[in-house]
């Protein structure tokens, strides 16, 4: 067991899933080991960030939101900003953007990493150069019930999404082909629910 701050054991550890994630790994690893600025934004080539794939506990729905800069429903997450603990900016990126105030960890490894590009865009009235986001996701899982609320900054809604209607929901092909549709497989063979009702 390793606590989950110790990212280089977590990725050196971490079995890929599928040709995206077996291509990607190495060069996670690489960039981690090649500079001491990889936890923060102000190395705009490449830097940590952390995703929350938060999950009802029958598996059936996740929490998403729709985002202002890509305007589209997509998941969870942000930039490490220092922190070397992925799961905790999992965690506190999901708690900011939903207003939840409780999420439960599923595992102590990732659900999935993944090398994502970032068109340059205004954020603030500054413009931020093309880059790469070298990501870690966490499974997390949440009560539906629970109030959510969107951080108007960020988002302009959050709402809990039908696995099966993502694909509808979001504007971008390249997550829903690549990404989304790999979390929900991932979820539903390595951490099906444990409820008997469903």
């Amino acid at each position: 067991m390793y606590h989950t701050c110790d990212l280089k054991t977590i990725l050196q550890e971490y079995k890929p899933w599928n040709v995206q994630e077996e291509r990607d790994l190495p060069h996670l690893l690489r960039h981690l080991e090649s500079s001491p600025e990889v936890f923060a934004r102000k190395n705009e080539t490449a830097h940590f960030t952390a995703s929350a794939w938060v999950v009802t506990p029958d598996r059936k729905k996740v929490l998403m939101a729709y985002h202002n800069l890509y305007h589209s429903w997509a998941w969870l997450g942000g930039h490490a900003d220092g922190e070397k603990d992925l799961s905790a900016v999992a965690i506190r990126e999901a708690m900011e953007e939903s207003g939840l105030t409780e999420l439960k960890l599923v595992a102590e490894k990732p659900l999935s990493v993944e090398i994502l590009t970032v068109n340059g865009h205004e954020k603030k009235g500054v413009y931020v150069p093309s880059h790469l986001h070298l990501n870690v996701t966490w499974l997390l899982e949440a009560d539906p019930t629970a109030p959510v609320r969107c951080k108007p900054d960020e988002n302009s809604s959050v709402a809990w999404i039908d696995t099966e209607e993502i694909s509808e929901r979001s504007s971008e092909p390249w997550f829903c082909e690549r990404i989304y549709s790999k979390l929900c497989e991932k979820v539903r063979k390595l951490y099906p629910s444990e409820r008997n009702d469903i």
